[in-house]
């Protein structure tokens, strides 16, 4: 028999090292990746180009989870170490981190794109010398207050309505993970990247649509009854 071929791919989640940070907004990708480690049982048990690993096997994959430490600013400092380490392409490389621009909680998955303002993203395409890396965003909205410093919201600690439903959302990511590997990325955004709102509206369009029709069909089979208050003869 022959032995299928092992593939590998690396799961980076975003964020910054340290305690103070763990529960911040911008540290979505550290805990997604850490979710998922916990799931499949795999220890934080290695350290190599200023990143912290976790590995195991996902169906033919070899998945290798990274952690860098570098800060959020110069992840593509440690992932692209890694890179050139596994001899990996940019293809090879699913990035999780959090999107301003999408509600708390929401997913969106692409297999390239621009950094769209988030640092650590455009550091990483600055270290691989490309954008042709898939990427799984969860959001986390963007202030209500529309005062408050950028800054100081991606480093807050959400609230605790707003944190239920990030941790859904971070839960969700981490369920998504084996199944864009084993799927692919194109089935899986097809999945992922439904609008629950637009998902609503349509529904409700869809129900409101049945009912006039089967309103219009009962008027149809409705015998008329004459008028007795004004009869012909």
């Amino acid at each position: 028999m022959v032995a299928k071929k092992v593939s590998m791919k690396l799961v980076i989640g975003l964020g910054n090292p340290g305690a103070e940070y763990e529960q911040t907004r911008h540290n979505v990708g550290f805990r997604v990746v850490d979710l998922l480690a916990k799931k499949q049982g795999w220890s934080w048990n290695e350290r190599k180009s200023r990143a912290i690993l976790a590995s195991g096997t996902l169906g033919t994959e070899k998945v290798i989870l990274v952690k860098p430490i570098t800060y959020m600013n110069k992840s593509g400092e440690a992932i692209g170490e890694l890179a050139h380490w596994y001899k990996l392409l940019p293809a090879d490389i699913l990035v999780v981190y959090d999107d301003l621009d999408l509600p708390v909680g929401q997913l969106r998955l692409r297999t390239s794109g621009s950094a769209a303002g988030h640092n650590g993203v455009s550091n990483i395409i600055q270290h691989l010398h490309s954008n042709q890396f898939p990427r799984l965003r969860v959001g986390i909205g963007r202030p209500v207050n529309s005062r408050m410093d950028t800054i100081q919201y991606v480093l807050g600690v959400p609230a605790s309505d707003e944190r239920i439903t990030l941790e859904i959302g971070e839960t969700h990511a981490a369920e998504a993970i084996p199944a864009i590997l084993e799927r692919g990325i194109g089935t899986m955004m097809n999945i992922l990247n439904v609008d629950p709102e637009a998902q609503r509206k349509a529904e409700e369009r869809r129900l409101a649509q049945l009912a006039r029709r089967q309103a219009k069909a009962e008027a149809a089979h409705t015998p008329i009854m004459p008028d007795t208050a004004n009869p012909s003869t």
